[in-house]
């Protein structure tokens, strides 16, 4: 089995899919001759053609409006926004046209639509290049917004976005585009960046977009996370040695309730990581989920680590990024009660 970083995942999950439905199509701003900022297009214009794999003018709002035209006439278009900051110019088209398409029609249209985007922070991009926006998605309904943390997670989810009757919003985390990474934020990228990443099958292979996974079992305390946060909470718990069970969202909606609140019940404490601010970011909901769901489980109150409400910071972006240190001071908070 290949040993494919997160990138060449995402690449291989967009070749499979190329290959096997003609109704693919792939477009962006530099995704076609250049292979993307981040090379996740790398070669497919080449292997498919520019009918296929061709680039896009810089105007995020005809993007996803063409997206919808395209998707409404039965193809599958998969649009890339070169950063996640950069999305809203579309947002619009987003709330008002693609997440709409189905029910205004009366499910004589639909939409498949895929929207990537790299997300997050990690990479010293400063603040308009490092923001996490999931959560004005997850408030908009009709669309599913995915975010992997790993290389095999990755292929398998955007396979599964692509083949989605409904539109996705795919978030990947540029902390991890090059490889895993130990969760010491205050090693440079080059300390990362050329790791192999994991294994990932060749071909075709789907995960359910609604199955969140355990990654690490334990009983003391639940911690809930996706994306980036997954690994650092891996090495928080790791460092500190609470047996602490580590739940990877990977889809935020729809939302795999079920196995969080088992995870909760089992532990009776509940830690929510995410990297976007904590004000309304999508901890409050889960919070709040999962209150409703295990209150008389609870032994102690639920506690978030997340960013801070302000502009994501260049020169302090350790200071900014959720740490192994706060993980574990709430870890411990909530296990002293």
């Amino acid at each position: 089995m290949p040993q494919l970083n997160m990138i060449q995942a995402l690449n291989s999950a967009q070749e499979v899919m190329l290959e096997r439905d003609p109704g693919v199509v792939i477009f962006g701003e530099d995704v076609g001759y250049f292979g993307g900022v981040f090379r996740s297009t790398d070669g497919l214009q080449e292997k498919f053609g520019v009918q296929r794999v061709f680039d896009a003018p810089i105007t995020e709002a005809g993007i996803i409006a063409m997206a919808v035209g395209m998707g409404a006439n039965g193809l599958r278009p998969v649009a890339e926004i070169q950063f996640s900051d950069y999305i809203f110019p579309g947002f619009d088209q987003i709330i008002s046209e693609l997440s709409r398409l189905r029910y205004r029609s009366a499910g004589q249209y639909w939409a498949p639509v895929t929207v990537r985007s790299p997300w997050g922070g990690g990479i010293h991009g400063g603040q308009t290049h490092s923001q996490s926006p999931e959560a004005f998605f997850t408030h908009i309904p009709g669309v599913k917004v995915v975010v992997p943390s790993t290389p095999f997670d990755a292929k398998g989810l955007l396979i599964s976005a692509i083949e989605d009757d409904d539109p996705v919003i795919f978030f990947e985390p540029k902390r991890l585009y090059n490889g895993p990474f130990d969760g010491d934020h205050d090693k440079p990228a080059q300390s990362w960046a050329n790791h192999p990443g994991g294994d990932v099958p060749n071909g075709h292979y789907a995960i359910p977009l609604n199955k969140a996974q355990i990654v690490r079992p334990g009983s003391a305390a639940t911690i809930l996370a996706y994306g980036t946060m997954v690994h650092v909470a891996q090495a928080a718990v790791q460092q500190s040695g609470i047996d602490a069970e580590i739940v990877d969202l990977r889809t935020l909606l729809p939302l795999d309730l079920e196995t969080v609140a088992q995870s909760v019940n089992k532990t009776g404490r509940c830690v929510i990581v995410h990297e976007a601010p904590k004000t309304s970011g999508f901890g409050a909901e889960l919070s709040a989920s999962v209150q409703e769901e295990c209150f008389w489980s609870l032994e102690a109150p639920i506690q978030r680590v997340t960013g801070w409400d302000t502009h994501y910071p260049h020169a302090h972006e350790w200071d900014y990024f959720p740490s192994q240190a706060r993980i574990n001071a709430a870890l411990e908070k909530t296990l002293k009660v």
